[in-house]
Order: structure tokens, then C-alpha cells, then sequence
């Protein structure tokens, strides 16, 4: 049972497909019910997936004042669950139901200094912010990370817009991201504002603590599919309910479950809001925590997982050393509430 019963759906027709970087592409999309989109804003989108009706969320990167015109970018992910594959093939003239757009990410006009940092993909969450900061005049920088150039979206065009505030880091170029001397380089006012994979942002949350920097400064949005391992299938048991469900590599644990089904809680589905959280009764295997919603402690504790997001993964015969292309399945015994 999804939490989000404030979302109020419309109508949109897709106007303009353009593929923006490798495996990157822009849908432009007019809403039957347009509204204005503020920075960090997103929709929800209904997907078609394997004949059933999904729902993916996605970063608003562009819009009219008046929100007659919203552009996504969705990156097709190798370990696609349908959702961007079914994106990736609509064309002008398609119609798709839309959520007007929605805010869980907020930019808090009138800090002192900003960063805003994206690694790959995530660039579409705070793209917004910056153009925002930009034409307030604010003092920012814009710190943008990728593996390579022609797999990093908007990049022409935003170093034509920001100039010298936008730093640019390529892993092919030898100039990865030095995490820990980025942080170490703020102060106690800076705000930063992050979207990217999993690891990025893990390395940006323990830097933070090291320096002591204030936590609310701090903000964040996630993919909700970015993990520290390739996925594997395994199985997950509610005992309770005589429930047992395989979950595919392309099939989150909260979609395996309620298919299976089982009447589940979930509101961010990208293990933000801690609200389909599961209590572990049985495990074989390691858990791949992919939420920002546990601390460090808690993850490691293996107690709770969050379901949407967070996978189980074969451990090898001789230890607890994840297998990421293992023949046995892992297994996990869950109670929901």
C-alpha cells in the first residue's frame, strides 16, 4: 500500500526525445494539468512493465514557468527493472500518466555558500539548483563527476552556463574526485546538495562526520538502484504469511513481495523514508544495503533492510566474501508489519 496518496495524477503527451549522452535521454513531456516545477522537484511516472502497470520516479531538469513543459532524462541502466527501457521507448505523440511534480528536495534560498555536487546521472536532481543559484547570484560551485565525458549529460551546456564555478571530474581522464579533500575544503555555513551513486554519497556522509560538519547542511537525493554489488537473484520468506518469492535481478524485493502477494507499506522507493522497512528473521547471505535511511551501525547490524531498494547477495563457500556471480541462491526470512 503505497503512503503517497497526495500525488495527483494527470495526463502528459511526449513532445520531444533527444538522447543527451550515452545511454542518456530526454523526454520532453505537456501535461493535461501543468503546474510550476521548483528545483529538486520530480514525478512520478507510470511504466509499463512486463504487462504491468509500475511506478518510476524522475528528476524534473527543465521546465516552462508555468510548467507547461517538463524534461526527464533517464539513463538506461544495464540492470534495468523496465522502468527506463519503457522510457527510452516512448516518441513524440505517446501518451503517459504523470504525477503533477512533486518536492522531497528542496534548495533553502539565502545560505552563504553552496556546493552542489553530481556524479553521472544524478546531475539531473540539482541541475535546477544550480541555474537557480546562478541567476540569484549566489556564491556556489558546482562540482560535476563522471566516468567519462560522453556519458555525462548537459555537460557542454553547463560549463557555457556556470564557466569557471563548474568543476568538472572524469575518471577516464585521470581526474577522479578527491572526496575527502573537497569536504575538508568547507566551512560550518556551506550547504551541500548531492545526488549521485551510492558510493559517492557514502564517501561524502563519512568525510562529513570526519570534518564535523553540520549535519543539516548536508542534502541529499538517491537514485534507489545504485548498490555496492551487481545484482543477484535470491529468495525472501514471510513465515508468517506462507509466503515465498523469488526476486530477479531486475525486480526490487518490495515488487517480488507484492506480487507474491503480500500488502506491503512503501512511499519513497528509494530507501529514503525507511517506511517499507522489514525486520530480518533468517539470513543466507550478505545484505546489500543500497538506502541512505540506516546509520553505518545499523546497516552492518543486518537486523532491518529496506525492501524497496536493498538486495541479499551469496556469500562464497570458504567466507562472507559476496559473490557477485554466485550459483546459490541467498535467502532471507523477513517479518513485515
Amino acid at each position: 500500500m503505497a503512503a503517497n496518496s497526495s500525488a495527483v495524477w494527470q495526463k502528459g503527451r511526449v513532445v520531444e526525445t533527444l538522447d543527451v549522452a550515452r545511454g542518456i535521454r530526454r523526454i520532453v513531456i505537456e501535461p493535461d494539468a501543468p503546474v510550476a516545477a521548483a528545483p529538486g522537484t520530480h514525478v512520478d511516472v507510470a511504466v509499463v512493465v512486463n504487462g504491468e502497470r509500475e511506478v518510476r520516479s524522475y528528476s524534473v531538469v527543465e521546465t516552462n514557468d508555468d510548467g507547461r513543459r517538463l524534461a526527464l532524462s533517464v539513463f538506461r541502466t544495464p540492470a534495468s527493472r523496465g522502468g527506463s527501457i519503457f522510457m527510452h521507448g516512448l516518441v513524440a505523440g505517446d501518451d503517459v500518466a504523470i504525477t503533477q511534480p512533486m518536492q522531497n528536495f528542496p534548495l533553502r534560498v539565502g545560505a552563504p555558500r553552496y556546493v552542489i555536487l553530481a556524479g553521472g546521472i544524478g546531475v539531473t536532481a540539482v541541475l535546477g539548483m544550480a541555474r537557480q543559484l546562478a541567476r540569484l547570484g549566489a556564491d556556489y560551485r558546482f562540482v560535476y563527476a563522471g566516468r567519462s565525458r560522453d556519458a555525462m549529460a548537459y555537460l557542454n551546456e553547463l560549463l557555457a552556463e556556470h564557466g569557471d564555478r563548474l568543476e568538472v571530474h572524469v575518471d577516464a581522464e585521470g581526474t577522479q574526485l578527491d572526496v575527502p579533500a573537497l569536504v575538508s575544503g568547507l566551512d560550518l555555513d556551506t550547504e551541500l546538495y548531492m545526488c549521485g551513486p551510492i558510493r559517492l554519497m557514502d564517501a561524502v556522509r563519512r568525510s562529513w562526520q570526519d570534518f564535523e560538519l553540520s549535519l543539516p547542511n548536508l542534502r541529499y537525493e538517491t537514485f534507489g538502484n545504485s548498490g555496492w554489488f551487481d545484482p543477484q537473484e535470491f529468495v525472501v520468506r514471510i513465515p508468517r504469511l506462507g509466503i515465498e518469492a523469488l526476486v530477479p535481478k531486475d525486480r526490487s524485493m518490495l515488487e517480488a513481495l507484492e506480487a507474491a502477494g503480500a500488502d506491503m507499506m512503501f512511499d519513497c522507493r528509494k530507501g529514503e523514508c525507511g517506511l517499507c522497512e522489514v525486520d530480518v528473521l533468517e539470513l543466507r547471505g550478505d545484505i546489500d544495503h543500497r538506502d541512505v535511511f540506516y546509520s553505518e551501525r545499523q546497516q552492518q547490524a543486518s537486523a532491518k533492510m529496506c525492501c524497496c531498494v536493498s538486495r541479499v547477495i551469496a556469500k562464497n563457500p570458504l567466507g562472507s566474501s559476496p559473490v557477485l556471480s554466485g550459483n546459490g541462491r541467498a535467502v532471507v526470512s523477513i517479518e513485515v508489519s
